[in-house]
């Protein structure tokens, strides 16, 4: 935990302090930045509050009184119920405004793991609790060095494994080979264990009609051949197996002939563009020392695919966090599934990619974008035409 790094932050935003609550597993967050290890079983609630000055002080269940140990700062105890609420406020120590993992109208489901009971009870007693996300993302979406190394060189293997993936494709179909998405998959599959690394879930892999289904997953039994003529998507995120590895996310777009159809190539040609404008905007801000939004990033990109007529064919955000999950719980490139108002700060990660599902295909192009002091980067390669395979 960076009690000091905590402490510093709370008395910048001023706020009196960070109440963290859990009760069955429920706040992963919590542990991440406490640096509390899972002790067994967590069947009764514990409290544990960080003041913007002064010791951080816990609140545990005679049941398991050992679940804070590992923490510094005295340590209450209850039983009964009617205990808690005059603990609490011994533990609050009359602070007036806390963060918890809430998020107003769940504007940010990936900070919202206090439920809503709890958010009155603290209320009830005179505290008023606001979102903790800014505070989330400044102590769990930023990388360090090592992770950034540990990105870096997963993007060396997963491009490594996409061209090969490609290169699969290309020469089965040129040789009139039998091939399908699931084939396809499972090769990334088996690379990606040969390569150190893991995943969350096996890569998309769509073909034509198939790509316009923004989480298809090709079943073993049925999925579509991949065949001369056909358009192929592929996405492809891992990390490497190592504990405080980061993910690498990126969707690539292929097709299995010489010439690509026009309306595929305008389509794809939309996307690009909103995704260098994106790209663009977030190099400027920060060059500049400007602030910038998860929200207005999504607006420019989105902007620039319904200047070209084509908004209709928008599903989803334009982009989201990466961290040690392939969505973290940093600013998510967000104005259209939720409004997300983070600040994109440096030392976070996150994807750009925009899409378009057409009834008949769909295309997209995922960058990872890292975020430095003053500019950001591509962390891997980028795509600016189809793949012809």
């Amino acid at each position: 935990m960076n009690l000091e790094g905590i402490q510093t932050e709370l008395q910048r935003i001023g706020l009196d302090g960070w109440l963290f609550f859990d009760h069955h597993l429920r706040d992963p967050l919590a542990y991440r930045v406490l640096g509390l290890p899972v002790a067994g079983h967590v069947s009764r609630r514990w409290y544990y509050f960080i003041p913007a000055h002064g010791e951080p002080r816990g609140l545990v269940h005679r049941v398991e009184p050992h679940q804070l140990d590992s923490l510094p700062g005295k340590k209450l105890l209850y039983a009964r119920w009617q205990e808690q609420e005059p603990a609490l406020r011994q533990l609050l120590d009359g602070a007036q405004t806390v963060a918890m993992q809430y998020s107003p109208h769940c504007a940010v489901p990936y900070v919202a793991n206090v439920d809503a009971g709890t958010v009155e009870l603290i209320r009830s007693l005179g505290t008023e609790v606001v979102s903790s996300a800014e505070l989330i993302q400044t102590f769990e979406a930023k990388w360090t060095p090592a992770q950034l190394e540990l990105h870096l060189e997963a993007g060396r293997r997963v491009d490594r494994i996409r061209e090969e993936a490609f290169d699969f494709i290309g020469t089965a179909t040129r040789n009139g080979n039998a091939i399908d998405e699931y084939a396809v998959q499972q090769f990334v599959m088996r690379r990606f264990a040969e390569s150190e690394m893991v995943t969350n879930h096996p890569p998309i892999v769509g073909v034509n009609v198939n790509a316009a289904d923004s989480h298809y997953c090709p079943p073993e039994t049925g999925s579509a051949p991949v065949r001369r003529g056909d358009l192929v998507l592929l996405d492809l995120w891992a990390k490497i197996d190592v504990p405080d590895g980061v993910y690498y996310d990126i969707t690539w777009m292929a097709f299995c002939g010489g010439e690509v159809p026009g309306p595929m190539r305008e389509a794809f040609a939309t996307v690009v563009a909103a995704r260098d404008t994106g790209i663009r905007l977030v190099r400027e801000a920060m060059a500049a020392d400007e602030p910038l939004r998860g929200f207005e990033v999504d607006d420019a990109v989105r902007a620039c695919i319904e200047s070209r007529g084509m908004g209709a064919y928008i599903r989803h955000r334009a982009g989201h966090s990466i961290g040690r999950e392939v969505h973290g719980v940093g600013a998510n490139i967000d104005n259209f599934e939720t409004h997300d108002e983070r600040r994109i700060i440096p030392w976070t990660c996150f994807s750009i990619e925009p899409a378009l599902y057409l009834p008949d295909f769909g295309v997209r192009t995922e960058i990872n974008l890292f975020v430095e002091e003053h500019d950001a980067r591509v962390t891997g390669k980028i795509q600016n035409d189809f793949v012809t395979l």
